[in-house]
C-alpha cells in the first residue's frame, strides 16, 4: 500500500528536495505541498495524506498549532513527523505534546527520511534514537516538577500494561520489551494496543509523552 505524504515547509527548496527524495522511494508518494501551517491544515482535509512532514517555524500558522489542529480532528489517523534544524529544539517537545509522532532533522539522509515516514505511517514511533529519548526526558524535566503518577487513566491499566508502558517510554521496541519481560513479541503488541485504547492515545510516541507527564516515568536525574 502506498504511503501518501504531504510536505509542509515555507522554504520551497526544502519542499521540492524532500518531494524528489520521497517520490524516488518505492511505496511512498508525495501528494501535495503546503507553504505554511494554515495551508497544511487545508491540504490535509483536501488530500487525506497518511503522513505530514511538518516544519515547526512557519508564517500564519506554526507547525505546532497546525499539528494540534490536524491530530485533534475527530477520527483523524494522519501522522505528523516534525522537521527541525536543531536536535534539541525546544519546540520539538511541544510538537510531540501536540500530537506529532516523532521528529526528524532536516539534514537527514534519503534513507533516514524514507524510514521515518514508513515508521510513523505504521503507527510506530521514532523513539529508538538516543537523541529522541533524551529530548523527551529533558523537556519533561524542565516543563514540570516531578510528581506522583496520575491515577486518572493510568489506573485503568493492568500491572503488566503499566510495566509495558514504562518500557515504551524508555524507547524500547516490541522485540526488546518481549526479551525484557520474557514473553512473545505478539503479546507485547497486544499490550501496547490495549494501552493506546485505554489511554485514548494515537501511538507509541504519545504513550511515551503521557508516561512522563503522568509521573509514571521520571526523567533522568530524578
Amino acid at each position: 500500500m502506498t504511503i501518501r505524504v504531504l510536505i509542509a515547509d515555507d522554504q520551497m527548496m526544502v519542499r521540492q528536495g524532500f518531494t524528489v527524495l520521497l517520490n524516488a522511494e518505492p511505496g511512498i508518494e508525495v501528494v501535495g505541498q503546503a507553504v505554511d501551517g494554515l495551508d497544511a491544515v487545508g491540504k490535509v482535509a483536501e488530500l487525506a495524506p497518511d503522513v505530514v512532514l511538518m516544519d515547526i517555524r512557519m508564517p500564519r500558522l506554526g507547525g505546532i498549532d497546525a499539528t494540534r489542529s490536524i491530530t485533534g480532528t475527530p477520527g483523524s489517523t494522519v501522522r505528523v513527523l516534525v522537521l527541525t534544524t536543531f536536535d534539541l529544539d525546544e519546540y520539538v517537545y511541544e510538537a510531540l505534546r501536540a500530537g506529532a509522532s516523532g521528529f526528524l532533522l532536516k539534514d537527514a539522509s534519503a534513507a533516514e527520511l524514507a524510514r521515518a515516514v514508513k515508521v510513523v505511517a505504521a503507527g510506530d514511533a521514532l523513539l529508538a534514537p538516543n537523541i529522541t529519548k533524551r529530548l523527551i526526558a529533558e523537556f519533561s524535566r524542565v516543563s514540570s516538577a516531578p510528581r506522583a503518577p496520575s491515577r486518572d487513566r493510568v489506573g485503568d491499566l493492568t500491572g503488566r500494561e503499566t510495566e509495558v508502558l514504562s518500557l515504551v517510554a524508555q524507547g524500547l521496541s516490541n522485540a526488546e520489551i518481549a526479551g525484557r519481560l520474557v514473553v512473545a513479541e505478539q503479546t507485547v503488541k497486544t499490550h501496547v494496543s490495549r494501552i493506546l485504547v485505554k489511554l485514548g492515545l494515537r501511538d507509541r510516541t504519545q504513550a511515551a509523552v503521557y508516561a512522563y507527564e503522568s509521573g509514571l516515568v521520571r526523567p533522568a536525574g530524578y
